[in-house]
This record gives C-alpha cells, structure tokens and sequence, in this order.
C-alpha cells in the first residue's frame, strides 16, 4: 500500500514537471506583440510590448528604423520598445519583427499607417475653385440680381395705382 502512495505521489510530481518544462521554454520565445496605438499617422510614435523577452532586443519593420526594446522594470518576461513611423511611410498594414534572446518572432498586420493630416487647411485643397465652381457661382449671382430687380420693378409699379 505504501508503494502504491509513493509510486501515485512521483507519477504526480513528474506529471508537474513535465507540464511546467515546456512553459518555462516558452518565456525564452518571444510572443504576443502589442503594437498600440494600433491605427497611427506618419510620423506617430508606436509603442510595443513583446512578452516572453526577458532581456530586451530588436524590433524592425517597413514603416520605422530599427528601435530597442527594453526590459520592463518589476516585470521580469516582458520588453518594451517606442518606434518613430516615418514620414514617407504609404497608408496600409505593416508587420513588426522582434529580435529577442537569439528568437525572431514576425506578427503580420500589427499596425496600420493611415495618411498625414493636411492641418492649417481646414479639410480643403489647394487648388483653388475650378472653372466649373467659378460658373455656378456666377450664375447663382446673376440670378439673384435678375430676381431682385423683378422684385424691385413689381414694387414700383404697385405704388403708381
């Protein structure tokens, strides 16, 4: 009976062990990027977490230079990293490569760049009005002074009776 207890209690404490080893690996991978803010303009700063990147590292993508990650203080699996979008980057989704602890880890579409922001301008454009603009103004005008001196004529004639 007691080795039936002692060979029930090392089958558990194996069983443990065997669990917990492939997720004590797992922290050497990086995992799970965060990119945030996950929609950004040109020239934003992103911020990225990596976890599973106990020693800090690399991220690089299409959309910024090379920046750091750093490790996170009181967090012992976790870096974090801050990326300058640049201003020549084209509106779409761009992936983000870590680098971490001799691991490269790739998380497709982790950010989307939309276009600048034409501030100053107040939405329009610099064209100016085109031809077509400049006519319908002209006529709407031209209209209102038509109807005006309809109006001003019918009043003059009134006071004569």
């Amino acid at each position: 009976m007691r080795t039936n207890r002692a060979l029930a209690v090392s089958a558990v404490a194996f069983a443990a062990v065997g669990l917990a080893a492939p997720t004590a690996a797992a922290w050497d991978n990086p995992s799970n990027i965060t990119a945030m803010p996950s929609v950004i303009a040109r020239g934003g700063q992103l911020s990225v977490t990596v976890d599973g990147c106990p020693q800090g590292g690399s991220m690089t993508s299409t959309a910024f230079p090379q920046a750091r990650l750093s490790p996170v203080s009181g967090n012992n699996e976790t870096s974090k990293g801050t990326a300058t979008i640049n201003s020549s980057a084209n509106p779409g989704s761009y992936d983000i490569t870590v680098h971490c602890s001799g691991k490269t880890l790739t998380k497709p579409q982790a950010f989307t760049v939309i276009g600048g922001v034409r501030g100053g301008l107040g939405g329009s454009s610099s064209t100016g009005a085109t031809p077509t603009d400049i006519a319908i103004g002209g006529g709407l005008v031209g209209l209102a002074l038509i109807g005006g001196g309809v109006f001003w004529m019918r009043r003059r004639s009134e006071n004569k009776i």
